[in-house]
């Protein structure tokens, strides 16, 4: 019976079971997309992406969280206690929002330069519009987590949205690193859109 059980379990349930425990030891660091640009019909970018950066912390791998809580609230221009409720949260992965998101370059390498355990910064794609408001109307606009709430934005939405990639990493059950090597799965970025509008005569027919 217990032989026939084993073969049961490694035969037939081993894709269920290896899936929950593969679960339980592997974590996923999120590499957001680049959205689809949009151009005229003469190829010029009318939306584009900057890459920036954000944070995400991982609490159960720091170790002198308070250091830690202080060194970023300070960085970030926060309180402690705004910051200390990222570092303390009770959860595998953690994203700070919104303060944590998008961050200029000079702030990215100062806790860059922190080096602490648990602390990451993933790639980010911030929405630019080369041309400013000219033809804001019809481009339409994108919220803090890069989906169209109006627009052509918003119109192609499911077109112009990429697929996350991730980079998973292994961890037992307090959050410390295995020895395992990390798997990178690249991000998918949006398709992009051609309008039938021309730049040059837009530009033109706004100014008048």
């Amino acid at each position: 019976v217990v032989i026939l059980k084993v073969f049961y379990i490694q035969v037939f349930d081993y894709d269920k079971l290896n899936s929950l425990a593969s679960d339980l030891w592997s974590r996923n660091l999120p590499i957001e997309a680049d959205r689809g640009k949009i151009y005229d019909r003469n190829g010029v970018v009318l939306a584009d992406n900057i890459t920036t950066t954000s944070l995400v912390l991982i609490p159960n791998q720091i170790k002198n969280k308070k250091e830690v809580t202080e060194k970023l609230a300070k960085i970030l221009n926060v309180s402690y206690d705004t910051m200390k409720e990222h570092v303390y949260k009770n959860t595998s992965i953690e994203r700070v929002h919104p303060f944590g998101r998008r961050l200029a370059y000079s702030v990215a390498e100062k806790i860059e330069k922190l080096n602490y355990e648990g602390v990451y910064l993933v790639r980010e794609s911030k929405r630019s519009y080369p041309y400013g408001s000219m033809l804001s109307h019809t481009l339409g606009f994108v919220g803090i987590d890069n989906q169209g709430l109006s627009g052509i934005e918003l119109q192609y939405d499911k077109y112009l949205t990429g697929e996350y990639g991730a980079i998973k990493y292994f961890s037992d059950a307090k959050g410390n690193n295995l020895k395992l090597s990390q798997i990178y799965q690249s991000p998918q970025n949006g398709v992009n859109v051609t309008l039938t509008i021309n730049e040059k005569i837009q530009e033109s027919v706004e100014r008048e």
